[in-house]
């Protein structure tokens, strides 16, 4: 009786000693990202879904909001009509990770996505926290700036595109700026805004 006693045991300590170790070795997988013709492909799509084990459906599902753009899952593939950085698409993909993977109160990943009167909720199963995830996005929403297409707006240069665009973060947003470079300040106008992509042109 013994053996069997401590074969379940030992695979009891196992499967905690994973759920502990899961926050270090949480990595996501990199994006393999191109552009093809007048879209954007997102090679390894379900490899992503599969390690953050989510349901590809609502993970396309926010992508596309997030970009403001159509597409389809092909095989393993996402394509996103469309070009878009590899960055936004890798910005992209996090955000949808901290806000339905990560667990705010042990940081782990160990998370299931459940709906509580038709509220979703992600539950933790390393420490057993839970939260409701549109009340985590929209209180994440507050403090992001209030943009519409035809403001007219002073930024700061952060980096550049790799296809020589500035780049500046705001809140949720990724705006893009024409022949600009790092530390310059610039008057723009918004253009256009698609999901959490702003394109500018010089005011």
């Amino acid at each position: 009786m013994a053996d069997p006693y401590e074969e379940l045991l030992k695979k009891a300590y196992s499967n905690i000693t994973e759920i502990s170790d899961s926050a270090e070795r949480f990595h996501i997988p990199e994006g393999k990202i191109y552009q093809e013709g007048k879209t954007t492909v997102l090679e390894n799509f379900t490899e992503i879904a599969e390690y953050i084990r989510r349901e590809p459906d609502h993970l396309m599902k926010f992508l596309l909001g997030e970009l403001g753009t159509a597409g389809k899952v092909e095989g393993n593939r996402a394509v996103f009509n469309g070009k878009f950085e590899p960055s936004v698409i890798t910005a992209v993909v996090k955000k949808y990770v901290e806000d339905y993977v990560i667990c705010s109160e042990c940081g782990r990943p160990d998370t299931r996505l459940v709906k509580d009167d038709r509220v979703l909720i992600l539950r933790c199963d390393a420490c057993g926290g839970h939260r409701p995830v549109r009340k985590r996005r929209a209180k994440a929403d507050d403090g992001a700036p209030k943009l519409e297409e035809g403001s007219i707006l002073d930024v700061k240069i952060e980096s550049i595109s790799k296809r020589g665009d500035g780049v500046v973060k705001m809140g949720k947003y990724i705006m893009y700026v024409t022949n600009a470079r790092p530390g310059q300040v610039v008057k723009v106008k918004i253009a256009r805004i698609s999901g959490s992509i702003i394109f500018t042109e010089r005011a």
